[in-house]
């Protein structure tokens, strides 16, 4: 096996320290309201990764991680798609921590981007094909949104790896499609989702800093 995919395993994996448990993507006001349900789940996340930032970030991803990209201009696109302060905060906040782990890891120079384009930025050097990038970065957001369906409603353990696992061709299918984008395919429809994350930042109580 190769030590660059499991590089990026690493850099993708729960364990590695950009924070990303502590972030629900607006899916704690979903829950808060209601949506308890693997089936409820499954779907708000699917959905995210098909028409919302999953697959926005999808499409950054697979430029950042061309030969010659502009990251700087890429970054600041992520940032005006983030389509809420919380949503800002969580990809920065996110890519921030991760340039900075991987610098330290690396000896690299790798300033604070939004996380798509500093995962991108950081796994240009690795010897592997930009869908199995893609396809590992999307299956970390979802299992990292499964993790936080797993804690609120509760979902059991089991049942959340099902809802990952469900959630596998609906992965392929976004990495795939994502390589074939253009910086002006970009956009997002998932306006459910959008108005969950601006209605959790009014949230009296809550787990989840998103």
């Amino acid at each position: 096996m190769r030590t660059d995919l499991l590089t990026l395993v690493q850099w993708l994996s729960p364990a590695f320290p950009t924070g990303g448990y502590a972030y629900s993507h607006g899916m704690e006001w979903a829950m808060a309201e209601g949506m308890r349900t693997p089936e409820g789940v499954a779907n708000w996340i699917g959905d995210v990764l098909r028409f919302g930032s999953g697959v926005a970030d999808a499409v950054l991803l697979a430029l950042a991680l061309k030969p010659g990209a502009d990251h700087a201009a890429l970054d600041g696109v992520a940032r005006a798609l983030a389509t809420s302060r919380e949503r800002l905060e969580e990809t920065l906040a996110q890519g921030t921590a991760f340039a900075r782990t991987v610098a330290a890891l690396t000896g690299r120079d790798l300033p604070a981007r939004a996380l798509p384009v500093a995962v991108g930025e950081a796994a240009g050097v690795l010897r592997l094909e930009p869908g199995d990038v893609i396809g590992v970065y999307l299956h970390g957001f979802a299992g990292n949104l499964v993790s936080v369906a797993t804690r609120f409603v509760p979902l059991g353990q089991t049942e959340g790896q099902r809802v990952l696992a469900g959630l596998h061709p609906v992965i392929g299918e976004v990495a795939a499609r994502a390589q074939g984008m253009a910086l002006e395919d970009v956009g997002t429809a998932a306006f459910g989702a959008d108005l969950a994350a601006m209605r959790h930042e009014g949230m009296d109580v809550r787990i989840f800093k998103t």
